[in-house]
């Protein structure tokens, strides 16, 4: 497997009309391209099923579905945020050459639409966001919106094992896609705009950031690899199965982090509404966050600072932290009028991974850099890894 991670961070703009400019170009370049494909291969000269990402998380989840059965190409680069993301040329042509796009859903990719049309990608589309309970997912939403998230008294820890979560309920069983119309047929031949961020309504897309989603969403990329390239489709079932078990181990490891604090101390403070999934799995109690948004690039009102800044004094919250794709200015700025602690230097890794040499390089570290650095925060020692997340 190849990883090739495209561009960087881009400022925020149209994107429809940044896409439409890039297309004649990329259309040019597909064509000279495929002059030199092999039908054998689909083009890719090594027989790998060419497999685009648009996340960070997402490439990492792909690479270890995928192994070196596929040649991957990531979106967004590490620090990178899909809410504000155009397409370079270079995206767009690999995007056009692809056997395999996986995209988060849930309304998270904005760009994917015009991206596909504009790179004539016609082939397998996996949804991660439909490996998930999505109805669930909303109700979750809901609870923070409405300020009545109050975890740690609904939230069972000593039910968190495997069983209630476990990457069973999420496979591909529980999911008809070629009935959902989500086949590289009936993509190539609708030949319209095909909302494949899968519009759910208000339901924050940062559904990642729980490790039990993630084992819904790799089951979701197994899945799509088997359907594109079911020559393969045990290889892939084999090392999707291998990684959820980690993600479990993951997902255990955590909780029991968080069962050795009270819960009266279990209360987050974040740059913008990233991880609210996470919050939930671990009975974390949400005060609020710099930005009013499920976006990073948002921009609060001097009454939503206010406010803000009351709730940390009144939620007795321990510090304000920082997700790495943001600036921590505005931080450092509450965390002072409120009188407590600010966590900014890479604090937390919601919207994207850690550049390669970080420690959060990969979904299962960055998850575990985030628990640690919460902890610490806090004043809780966290225990050992298992040995099944050590490298």
């Amino acid at each position: 497997m190849t990883l090739d991670t495209r561009g960087a961070r881009r400022s925020p703009r149209s994107s429809v009309l940044r896409i439409a400019a890039l297309a004649l170009a990329t259309g040019t370049a597909l064509a000279l391209s495929a002059c030199g494909s092999s039908a054998s291969d689909g083009g890719s000269g090594s027989g790998s099923l060419r497999v685009v990402a648009t996340t960070t998380q997402l490439a990492d989840f792909s690479a270890r579905v995928g192994g070196d059965d596929i040649d991957l190409t990531g979106l967004l680069p590490a620090g990178g945020s899909a809410h504000h993301f155009d397409p370079s040329p270079a995206d767009l042509l690999a995007l056009g050459q692809a056997d395999v796009l996986v995209v988060n859903g849930a309304g998270l990719e904005t760009f994917i639409d015009d991206a596909i049309n504009a790179s004539g990608f016609d082939g397998e589309i996996v949804t991660a966001s439909d490996g998930i309970d999505l109805a669930a997912a909303k109700e979750i939403t809901a609870e923070g919106e409405a300020g009545s998230d109050g975890h740690s008294e609904e939230h069972d820890h000593a039910d968190h094992g495997t069983d209630d979560h476990g990457a069973e309920d999420h496979g591909a069983e529980d999911h008809d896609h070629e009935a959902e119309g989500h086949g590289a047929e009936e993509h190539a031949a609708s030949g319209e705009a095909h909302d494949h961020d899968h519009d759910h309504g208000d339901v924050n897309p940062h559904i990642w950031t729980s490790p039990k989603n993630a084992e819904g969403m790799v089951a979701e990329i197994a899945s799509g690899f088997e359907r594109a390239d079911p020559d393969r489709a045990d290889a892939y079932a084999e090392r999707a199965e291998a990684y959820t078990a980690e993600l479990t181990d993951l997902d255990a490891w955590v909780a029991a982090q968080f069962e050795r604090v009270p819960a009266a101390d279990r209360v987050l403070v974040s740059g913008h509404d990233s991880l609210r999934y996470y919050l939930h799995d671990y009975g974390i109690d949400f005060a609020g966050a710099l930005l009013p948004s499920f976006e990073d690039n948002a921009e609060p009102s001097a009454a939503d600072i206010d406010a803000l800044v009351h709730e940390i004094r009144e939620s007795g919250a321990k510090a304000v932290f920082v997700e790495s794709s943001m600036s921590p200015k505005l931080a450092r700025t509450v965390a002072a009028e409120a009188g407590v602690e600010v966590v900014d230097a890479e604090a937390l890794y919601a919207d994207s991974l850690g550049a390669p040499g970080s420690g959060a390089d990969t979904y299962i570290d960055a998850t575990v850099h985030n628990t640690r650095t919460i902890l610490e925060a806090w004043g809780a020692e966290p225990q050992a890894l298992p040995a099944s997340l050590q490298q």
